[in-house]
């Protein structure tokens, strides 16, 4: 059974940084699309970033500059480099994975990221 676990999230003054992990268990996913995504209170759940299979990267305009998506294969893990946090980034944060799938279909239990100004 797939598994996904965030970890990394906290309350940061606007300006500083944050890494997130996510870490997989039950499959290996180095064949396969992951994500990172979000959800602040009273708002739909958004995309943040993408990680193909390939490596290749693509990212929410919102975040471009200053979030990196990145992955460690070996360790099964899923990083989130947010950097110049800003107040509008305060959401809960998932990540996600597109197991056989078109779509997202596994999804992490999510961590809470509080950016103050």
């Amino acid at each position: 059974q797939v598994q996904l676990v965030e970890s990394g999230g906290g309350l940061v003054q606007a300006g500083g940084s944050l890494r997130l992990s996510c870490a997989a268990s039950g499959r290996t996913f180095s064949g396969y699309d992951m994500g990172w995504f979000r959800q602040a209170p009273g708002l739909e759940r958004e995309f943040v970033a993408e990680s193909e299979w390939s490596g290749t990267a693509y990212y929410a305009d919102s975040v471009k500059g200053r979030f990196t998506i990145s992955r460690d294969n070996a360790r099964n893990t899923l990083y989130l480099q947010m950097n110049s946090l800003k107040p509008e980034d305060t959401a809960i944060y998932y990540c996600a994975v597109k197991y056989s799938s078109s779509k997202y279909n596994y999804w992490g239990q999510g961590t809470q990221v509080t950016v103050s100004s």
